[in-house]
């Protein structure tokens, strides 16, 4: 390969192999001197157990940050935070137009760049089936069906070629509200050649199609009809189809509907703005439960994920000061848990139950579908697209390397199993894995961004598994302990397995290892901490049978 020739590449830096965080790189012209553009710029939830006191993270974009002046723009597939979620964040290290059509342009600057300094990022609204001229790179967004509205594959055109990139999509003639995923027009981009289709792989280990929103919608209205008392459903705040179908099934037996949650409001706003709820009353607030018969209302809330400061959590523990539930009423889960949150889910589940509430999930009535292709959707676009290499995306290794299967079995001639960092030639020459380059994760820690180099994380998993011992000791110049030395004891239990108090165990290490020590030892304060920590972390080992964190601290008089 000559060095100055021009070469298509695609280098995703979140979102292959893993769910969320999704930020795709596409570079265009020599290998010194490529223009660059990105898709999507999303961020992804931390669990709490894996990354405690972390609740979100985002896709390390250090390779792009120092090229930046190549980078001619965002193009955001959809408004779902695992897509838009990092642009508040992350997008003063880029500085460059964002395109997005209207619904999640109005989003992003409703629910992200309205905080308290949010940054002024230049929004520009792009139209679908439009063409968008931006340096080497024609663009083109292409309207597919999915959980929120205005959801889109972008077809990306350059001198070597169509690249196609499908977003999240599913095929669904009868989406409620939102966009149909149009044969027709998949099937002119497999007719002009399409080079590469980077395809999303979340669902591709699930047989068949995906049910239609409108078969949720039916559903739910039956169940809402027939509740005897009050009815709460709990849904992804960002689907506006589920928040239509349910004002409509409310609407069809004389109920009202209440909306719960900040993340609602705002949805349900930029929907009404939009269009998406158009013919359906305005919803009430929250303070008007109390005063709606029993039987004449339905709420909308957020929280389906198990959030513990959002509205369904708060409720099934109580402590909602607006909205209450009592025996006999009626709770939807119209939503699935998103793997790690489950623990969460079930736990509201379990309480509602307690408390006497019906609950009503995916796993007992069609509540709910994925926005995710099936094996015979993908089937489908397979057909329509008939692309030369196929690289899977939006997955965990276990999608990406059925999806590769899956691809070859369809008589794709070139797959690529890549993952974040891997830079793929797509153009000239065979598709080929060429460079990995810096990729990582960047962690939202209070108000800072800490990176998964930090300290800070493994120290704190440590403190969860086995506490921490603090002693502090004064010592003088000439190496005489004074006073006793001060010693507490954090997240250890008060006894051992003997019965003895784990802070009279500390206290004797101390004593015992600072006995032990000369004048001569005694002053040197570095040689003191490492004896005492050593002594300590063993002594409470024996009796515990865990190590504790330890810190020491010799106060030089």
């Amino acid at each position: 390969m000559a060095m100055g020739q021009e070469e298509l590449v695609f280098l995703p830096l979140g979102g292959v192999g893993e769910i969320g965080m999704n930020a795709a790189l596409y570079g265009y012209g020599p290998p010194k001197s490529r223009k660059w553009i990105m898709v999507d710029c999303g961020m992804g939830f931390a669990g709490e157990e894996a990354m405690p006191g972390i609740d979100l993270m985002f896709p390390d974009l250090t390779y792009i940050e120092e090229r930046r002046k190549d980078l001619l723009g965002i193009f955001i597939t959809h408004a779902h935070e695992d897509h838009i979620g990092a642009i508040s964040e992350l997008w003063t290290k880029l500085r460059v137009p964002v395109y997005a059509t209207r619904f999640a342009k109005n989003l992003l600057e409703t629910r992200r760049l309205s905080e308290p300094g949010a940054p002024k990022v230049e929004l520009r609204e792009v139209k679908p089936g439009k063409r968008l001229n931006v340096g080497p790179f024609e663009l083109e967004f292409v309207p597919v069906a999915h959980s929120i509205p205005e959801s889109n594959a972008v077809a990306i055109r350059t001198a070597a070629g169509l690249v196609v990139h499908t977003g999240d999509w599913k095929l669904d003639p009868t989406p409620v509200a939102g966009n149909v995923t149009s044969p027709e027009q998949f099937t002119a981009l497999g007719d002009e050649g399409i080079i590469a289709l980077i395809c999303d792989s979340t669902n591709v280990v699930r047989e068949g199609f995906s049910p239609s929103e409108t078969e949720v919608a039916a559903t739910l209205k039956t169940i809402i009809a027939d509740a005897p008392h009050r009815v709460a459903v709990t849904t992804f705040a960002s689907n506006v189809a589920r928040i239509r179908a349910v004002a409509e099934a409310a609407q069809a037996c004389g109920r009202e509907v209440i909306a719960v949650g900040r993340a609602m409001d705002r949805v349900i706003d930029v929907a009404r703005e939009c269009g998406y709820l158009d013919g359906l009353p305005d919803f009430r607030r929250a303070d008007s439960w109390k005063s709606i018969p029993r039987d004449k209302v339905v709420a909308l809330l957020t929280g389906s994920q198990g959030e513990p400061r959002a509205a369904m959590s708060r409720v099934s523990r109580r402590d909602h000061p607006d909205i209450s539930l009592a025996e006999g009423d009626r709770v939807i889960f119209s939503s699935r848990a998103i793997p790690g949150n489950e623990r969460d889910v079930g736990a509201i589940i379990n309480d509602l139950i307690e408390q006497g509430v019906e609950v009503i999930t995916d796993r007992t009535a069609l509540v709910h579908v994925s926005g995710h292709p099936r094996r015979d959707e993908m089937v489908e676009m397979y057909k329509w697209t008939r692309p030369q290499t196929a690289i899977p995306v939006h997955g965990e290794a276990l999608h990406l390397d059925e999806h590769a299967r899956f691809a070859r079995a369809q008589g794709v001639g070139h797959v690529v199993k890549a993952r974040n960092g891997a830079m793929v030639r797509l153009a000239p020459g065979k598709p080929e894995v060429v460079e990995h380059v810096k990729a990582g994760r960047l962690y939202k820690d209070g108000h800072v961004l800490i990176d998964d180099k930090d300290r800070a994380i493994p120290e704190r998993r440590k403190l969860m598994q086995a506490g921490l011992v603090s002693v502090a000791i004064a010592i003088d110049d000439d190496g005489v302990v004074l006073g006793e030395p001060a010693v507490d004891i954090i997240g250890l239990p008060n006894r051992g397995r003997g019965g003895e108090a784990l802070i009279d165990t500390v206290v004797d290490a101390v004593s015992q290892t600072l006995g032990s020590l000369s004048r001569g030892k005694l002053k040197d304060s570095e040689g003191v901490e490492k004896s005492v920590d050593r002594a300590v972390r063993q002594a409470v080992n024996e009796v515990w049978g865990k190590k504790p964190a330890c810190h020491v601290q010799v106060v030089e008089v």
